[in-house]
């Protein structure tokens, strides 16, 4: 019989009778496959231990953090564990480092570099169901790390690639990838499939239904990977599949709203060569990603501005950086403006359609909402507006391509 690999988040088993439903969707599935449980801390769980490492005095040892971190992960796990044995199933808890994932020695945001899968599969072998803790790792020395952001996401896709699953079912509180959030448009529906590259996209630019590095590692492997309820777990969610598996019907599949933006601008910089690579270094340097950059030339051509986006919380030392900058170049200034929103629509099938982004645009317009900025790729058109009409733009956006009809 053929692996599947479940993973289950944080509010999955938020509580006891959350431990217990998630006991009863592993249960079905091992009555027909060898089942890997991936789980995730309780709840808000590794909020509240970062915070107790905080309030211990200073900035905390990331080694000694990573320790205190991994422990949200191996109560949740051993809790299912128990659960699965209140019903009479064979189950075993394990830890990274007991899985085998081998990380690199970088704390809080490691990256999986090995998974030693001998001793999961002897237990599978025996009849366990295998309760793996996500988000966590060991390095070679023997010292545990955490994964970062989306790490039991990324935890779940990369055993189910070592152990080659037949598909890893990624159980969360809602139903699938939808056209749009459902808290913003009510029309919104659920895919039945999305192309991984549909998927990646999404994610960068607002969807948080999965991670992008768990979407990545899905298609460098070409692995199955499903959106699924633990709410409701006969609904058969959302398949990600490679788009060349794909019939695509649809030039835009969803459209995604991204309110943690700012914009920033240098103004007036000279226009000579490494000017842009001293702006945008200084804001590598602290760690700030930009995107949407606009260079914008004037008259006289000896000077541009530049002007870019970056997430909300990058704006005051991003800002910082750059008024540093701009002073070394003798440029006129920065301007600051927290009053953005990103709009998204992603498709595949967006690169055959030229006429895809005037309609958008005009609709918009229409409706009075102007637009600040925009930046585009193969199968993604995005563009900034003010932060009040962001939600009437992703409705705006989802009516004028159908996105609530089903297809026929």
């Amino acid at each position: 019989m053929s692996l599947i690999v479940q993973k289950f988040g944080g509010t999955s088993v938020k509580s006891i009778a959350r431990i217990k439903n998630v006991a009863r969707v592993v249960e079905r599935a091992a009555a027909r496959n060898p089942v890997v449980a991936v789980v995730s801390a309780m709840g808000d769980t590794t909020d509240y231990l970062f915070k107790l490492a905080w309030q211990v005095g200073g900035k905390p040892n990331r080694r000694e953090l990573d320790a205190l971190l991994a422990t949200g992960e191996q109560i949740a796990t051993a809790l299912v564990a128990m659960a699965l044995s209140d019903r009479g199933l064979q189950a075993v808890s394990m830890t990274g480092n007991q899985l085998g994932i081998i990380t690199e020695s970088v704390h809080t945001s490691a990256r999986i570099v090995d998974i030693k899968t001998e001793r999961i599969r002897r237990y599978l072998d025996d009849g366990y169901i295998v309760v793996a803790a996500g988000f966590q790792g060991t390095t070679p020395e023997g010292d545990t790390t955490t994964l970062g952001r989306g790490g039991s996401d990324t935890t779940a896709v990369a055993l189910a690639a070592a152990l080659e699953a037949s598909i890893c079912d990624i159980y969360t509180d809602v139903s699938g990838v939808y056209t749009a959030d459902p808290n913003v448009v009510h029309t919104a529906r659920v895919l039945k499939e999305i192309s991984y590259e549909e998927m990646l996209e999404m994610a960068r630019v607002g969807a948080s239904v999965l991670h992008p590095r768990a979407v990545e590692l899905a298609r460098k492997h070409r692995l199955p990977l499903r959106v699924r309820n633990t709410f409701d777990p006969d609904h058969e969610g959302t398949v990600l599949k490679g788009a060349d598996q794909m019939e695509i019907q649809r030039p835009v599949s969803g459209v995604t709203l991204d309110r943690n933006q700012a914009r920033l601008a240098i103004l007036k910089v000279p226009d000579r060569p490494g000017v842009a690579g001293e702006v945008f270094g200084a804001l590598a340097e602290r760690r700030i990603s930009v995107d949407m950059i606009i260079q914008a030339f004037h008259e006289d051509r000896s000077v541009n501005d530049i002007t870019f986006v970056v997430k909300r919380e990058d704006l005051a030392p991003a800002k910082e950086s750059l008024t540093a900058v701009a002073a070394r170049l003798c440029a006129e200034g920065v301007l600051a403006d927290e009053d953005v929103a990103k709009v998204s629509i992603v498709g595949a099938a967006l690169m055959d359609q030229p006429g895809v982004a005037a309609s958008m645009f005009s609709a918009l317009g229409r409706a009075g909402i102007n637009i600040k900025m925009i930046s585009t790729s193969e199968i993604r058109i995005s563009c900034a507006v003010s932060d009040s009409e962001a939600e009437r733009a992703v409705r705006i956006v989802h009516d004028l391509f159908h996105l609530g009809e089903t297809d026929s």
